[in-house]
């Protein structure tokens, strides 16, 4: 065998082995997540989380129109019906509305208030870029420590996660109402984030974000930016 062929081996069978042992270390992630968390979903009617601070809704695509996409519309009722059950007195919106031209969390407030949640109860994290944003901010700039997730269940294991790394006490609540388009790029993609986060919830890094206190026990019209109450829905 020449010297150039051996080399060329060498190296394809090193990245072989490398490439296994990447997909064993996601694999074992993955699994790692959602042995520790799935006893931590509940459903809607049997959460039990005495004294939460919050529910926590966690944003999803919004339409050209404002209205929320149907995974952020099943988000919001299974987080008013949480609300209307007395499973925690307010509700927090977390999302993006990093540009002028996509928000996400007016949206979710525009919903519930529609739904007849008063607006008081509502608030808005403006700077839930992502799941680990929106669950350390919602520790540290709005003093959630007991805290009810809604999201669908894929996404819950992961939320789960680093909320419990962020020292966190909280249940999950699944908002899968329906069949999604997309579902399988999305528990895909799913896989590299949960092996993202479980580092991220080790590392804890600071979010984007800070900002002044804002007490989730208090005024959730503190964190509005402007008046959107009507939003339409299909």
């Amino acid at each position: 065998m020449k010297p150039k062929t051996r080399k060329l081996t060498k190296i394809l069978k090193l990245t072989g082995i490398f490439l296994l042992l990447a997909v064993a270390a996601a694999a074992g992630i993955n699994c790692a997540v959602i042995l520790k968390t799935r006893d931590r979903i509940a459903d809607a009617n049997q959460v039990k989380l005495r004294d939460a601070d919050c529910i926590l809704v966690l944003g999803a695509g919004v339409r050209a129109d404002g209205s929320p996409s149907h995974m952020l519309q099943d988000r919001l009722i299974v987080g008013v019906g949480l609300y209307r059950e007395n499973a925690a007195p307010k509700l927090l919106m977390s999302g993006d509305h990093g540009q002028e031209d996509y928000d996400e969390v007016n949206t979710m407030k525009a919903y519930a208030v529609a739904e007849g949640i008063p607006a008081e109860d509502v608030f808005m994290d403006h700077a839930g870029f992502s799941t680990y944003e929106s669950l350390i901010r919602a520790r540290d700039v709005f003093g959630v420590k007991r805290v009810i997730i809604v999201t669908q269940e894929y996404h819950l294991y992961r939320a789960l996660w680093l909320a419990e790394a962020l020292g966190m006490e909280a249940v999950g609540v699944s908002a899968d109402l329906r069949t999604y388009i997309g579902q399988s790029v999305r528990e895909t993609r799913e896989v590299l984030a949960r092996c993202k986060d479980f580092v991220t919830g080790f590392i804890q890094p600071s979010p984007a974000y800070g900002g002044d206190f804002i007490d989730i026990h208090g005024n959730g019209n503190v964190t509005d930016d402007k008046v959107f109450y009507g939003i339409v829905l299909d």
